[in-house]
């Protein structure tokens, strides 16, 4: 989560990836090595995102998502005359903690969408070159549209896309250039858009791009894991109303537990009359956990809205109110 002008940091111990030889997925992924590291608790945080970027380019869904973990694998398919998006939980998990970023899964859930924006599965071909580099540059595109720099939007395919070409799946090189042609496009459309209100557009496998409805929600999006810059930018929590502003109704400072994941805590201090201002890294949301009686209770914080902790007499615990809405 980012605190104001820094962040907690993990540290993981990662094993680098085996040869060319390992297993490859269906959209030709090497899997990564295994992590102890959690960022999808299950089927609803997956949602979630995928909510979000179907929010962004303004598409309707025609899909939908299951959680089969074993299959190290993502990728979507037809199953009963049903459109899904397969994925192993534990594969993303993986694949984040391996490249240091949670953008990583988050490119791997935009490529699968891209296959069914792009109606591949109802060809009988399989997995070919030319629908890959479509579903890279879709990618790139709705992760520029998210908020990813380049760098976080590639972080997936540089790290466990395969060097060499084959029969289904283009080269590493051509493929992280089409994500990179997606995340231009978007920034050109982005541009475009803030100068004329134009529509956005999406990148075709031919380099073209054509004319879609403009995004209907384009502020609900998965914040980049940077501190604030300076007063009156997107990023300042004063002038950015996604932070989560959290008070204290005490006269010490005390010391609460807060979690991105739901599983992993960290100690965080409220100063006594001031806000803590901060938002979490991995989803729109996260916890905070207060004694309660002779354990715990977790409360789920969301982005965009300010909590209080109140000391209840009566019962003898602390507790959180929202404030406001």
């Amino acid at each position: 989560m980012r605190i104001l002008s820094f962040a907690f940091a993990l540290l993981l111990l990662l094993s680098p990836l085996a040869s060319e030889a390992q297993r490859v997925t269906g959209c030709g992924f090497k899997v990564p090595p295994r992590s102890l590291r959690s960022n999808f608790a299950s089927v609803y945080e997956a949602k979630e995102i995928i909510n979000n970027m179907l929010n962004i380019i303004s598409w309707q869904e025609n899909f939908s998502v299951r959680e089969q973990n074993g299959i190290q694998n993502a990728y979507a398919t037809i199953i009963n005359r049903v459109r899904w998006i397969v994925y192993d939980n534990n594969f993303l998990e993986d694949l984040d903690a391996y490249t240091s970023t949670k953008w990583a899964s988050i490119s791997v859930l935009a490529h699968e969408i891209g296959h069914h924006y792009y109606n591949h599965v109802v060809s009988s071909s399989g997995s070919v070159p030319p629908k890959e580099i479509e579903a890279d540059a879709f990618s790139g595109y709705v992760l520029a549209k998210m908020g990813a720099t380049l760098q976080q939007s590639i972080a997936a395919m540089q790290a466990i896309a395969s060097d060499r070409a084959s029969s289904s799946h283009p080269a590493k090189a051509d493929r992280v250039t089409a994500i990179t042609r997606g995340w231009n496009e978007a920034q050109s459309g982005q541009q475009t858009q803030n100068t004329n209100q134009n529509t956005n557009t999406y990148p075709d496998n031919s380099g073209n791009s054509r004319p879609t409805r403009p995004a209907t929600n384009p502020g609900n999006t998965i914040p980049q894991p940077t501190p604030p810059g300076n007063a009156g930018t997107q990023t300042d929590p004063n002038s950015d109303p996604s932070w989560i502003w959290l008070t204290v109704q005490s006269n010490k400072d005390e010391v609460v537990m807060l979690s991105d994941d739901g599983k992993n805590f960290q100690q965080a201090q409220v100063k006594a009359g001031q806000p803590f201002v901060f938002k979490f890294e991995i989803y729109n949301y996260g916890w905070l956990r207060l004694p309660y009686f002779n354990g715990y209770r977790n409360y789920k914080l969301s982005h965009g809205k300010d909590y209080s902790i109140l000391w209840n007499r009566r019962a003898g615990n602390w507790v959180l109110v929202e404030i406001g809405n």
